[in-house]
């Protein structure tokens, strides 16, 4: 009986060994992503509510970002430990000194557009005034549109949709799966002239991707990789379930208590998708493109928005 117990004992001793360390430690990352809840953070809450978290043996809270303190904040605080960022916000906080790791790269294309009132081209409106959001997001449409010299009047606005349809603005910063059908959502026709997609003109930077910092990479590393496995498992899992991704999505946003609607959510889910399909290879690759990284850095050193050149080894681990 003693020797039974005993090798019970060791049995059990061996398979606690064998668990991550992070299993045992129980602390959550924290992951904040950069704006309210939205399909644009659909494979999160799949990879949340579908186990895959648990499955790697890491424990995620999800804490959006509020009206006083956006992700870049919180991970500037410590109060999370992990967010979404356009790949032109990491190059800035990389350049203010706070070190970013990658962990994975879900957008493999630009979104941004420039939308114009009564289909005029963006490109022919000298001194226009322009609604750009007050919340950020801003480096890259700033940076490129101030070489066309255009001298646009940025108008900085919580909800550059509201001005727009207002009448108050002359066009609008907009991102392709959100304020582009807000706008056809209210009722405004956008003709095709009066649409500058930014990745249709030499433009085509990768925006999000998820990241921590580096100091918090090596003290978690097995952790964080772990968090990104199962990340990226659920973006998969999205684009193969879409419609059971958008029921997640709005279980979300009704949590969260957003103002939208399911038809606007998977239009954005839809195109959220699309955006994460490599411009060469047509797959899902989810990562960093070199190419991208050396051409946001130079704009954003040309721009005055960052004061040293940041290359791709620098947001590898």
């Amino acid at each position: 009986m003693l020797f039974k117990m005993r090798h019970c004992l060791i049995l059990l001793a061996l398979w606690a060994l064998s668990l991550p360390l992070f299993a045992q430690e129980g602390e959550p990352i924290v992951f904040t992503p950069q704006w309210t809840a939205q399909a644009q953070f659909a494979g999160y809450y799949v990879a949340k509510e579908k186990g895959f978290y648990t499955e790697e043996g890491v424990r995620v809270l999800i804490v959006h970002p509020n009206a006083t303190q956006s992700s870049m904040e919180r991970i500037r605080s410590n109060k999370s430990h992990a967010t979404t960022l356009q790949l032109a916000q990491a190059l800035q906080m990389i350049d203010e000194g706070i070190p970013m790791v990658n962990l994975l790269q879900t957008s493999m294309n630009n979104a941004l557009v420039i939308v114009s009132r009564r289909g005029k081209n963006p490109l022919k409106m000298p001194g226009a005034k322009v609604a750009i959001w007050q919340a950020g997001f801003t480096q890259l449409a700033e940076c490129i549109m101030n070489e066309t010299g255009l001298d646009y009047h940025w108008v900085k606005a919580a909800s550059s949709v509201n001005l727009f349809i207002a009448g108050a603005v002359d066009a609008s910063v907009a991102m392709s799966y959100n304020e582009y059908y807000r706008i056809l959502q209210a009722g405004i026709p956008l003709e095709e002239e009066g649409v500058y997609r930014f990745s249709e003109h030499g433009y085509n930077v990768q925006e999000d991707g998820l990241y921590v910092t580096r100091e918090y990479y090596r003290k978690h590393k097995d952790q964080v990789e772990a968090f990104a496995r199962a990340s990226r498992r659920g973006w998969e899992y999205a684009a193969e379930h879409p419609e059971e991704a958008l029921s997640i999505v709005m279980d979300y946003v009704r949590r969260n208590n957003i103002a939208t609607n399911p038809i606007l959510q998977r239009l954005m889910l839809d195109e959220i998708l699309r955006l994460q399909l490599d411009p060469d290879s047509g797959q899902r690759e989810f990562r960093l493109r070199e190419d991208m990284v050396r051409q946001a850095s130079e704009l954003m050193l040309r721009g005055g928005q960052i004061n040293h050149p940041v290359t791709i080894e620098d947001l590898h681990p």
